[in-house]
């Protein structure tokens, strides 16, 4: 697999491209918005995308998704369907944060724990990571020992909890018990900031160690 790291808006959220080098067919995960830098980069790619993938429904994760969706015609895959009620209230969420107003919207779909998601000859397997959101799912793609994890694990800390719906408790059982069980040399985009991998956040992380 292949991928792309777009960092959008002001925030730098980590919107991805990721793509089958075989057949160029992509995913889109978390669009947050700066719609046409996604597309410019794409376009640079030339790529086919079949889909647009959230891993949880906060506003910088999600925003540019629906919009993203009609200009490119592709279904947009929502994260577990416990966070339905944060993509409900975008508009709210972007009043709350002062960012400007986005409409809600609902996905074409609802990914689950155990799902796989399949564009050319590459797998995301879905994984349930609640606890930054009840519904965070990571997408983790084996041959390429590569995850997309949002906001439930960073460079050196761990996506916060006290959003709506947040657990801190159950956040720290989510990264011990699903990520940190993986082999060490699995890397992982964030939401936001630099790639780590399983290993060094397991030596240097220290809400972790």
């Amino acid at each position: 697999m292949k991928y792309k790291i777009i960092p959008v808006t002001a925030l730098a959220q980590n919107t991805c491209l990721c793509w089958c080098p075989q057949t160029k067919k992509a995913v889109i995960t978390d669009p947050g918005n700066d719609v046409p830098l996604i597309l410019e980069k794409l376009q640079q790619e030339k790529l086919t995308v079949e889909k647009i993938l959230l891993t949880h429904g906060h506003f910088d994760h999600i925003g540019g998704a629906e919009t993203l969706a009609k200009q490119l015609n592709v279904p947009i895959y929502g994260p577990d369907l416990a966070d339905a009620f944060l993509i409900r209230q975008l508009p709210e969420q972007c009043q709350l944060f002062g960012v400007e107003k986005m409409p809600s919207f609902e996905p074409d779909f609802w990914m689950k724990a155990g799902e796989q998601i399949q564009f050319g000859n590459e797998i995301f397997d879905i994984i349930h990571c609640p606890g930054h959101t009840p519904g965070h799912l990571v997408l983790v793609n084996h041959q390429a020992k590569l995850m997309i994890v949002g906001d439930v694990i960073f460079k050196g800390g761990i996506g916060r909890s006290d959003f709506p719906g947040g657990n801190q408790q159950q956040l720290l059982e989510s990264i011990k018990t699903k990520l940190l069980t993986l082999p060490e040399d699995f890397a992982f985009i964030p939401g936001h900031g630099p790639i780590s991998t399983i290993g060094q956040e397991k030596q240097s992380n220290p809400f972790i160690r």
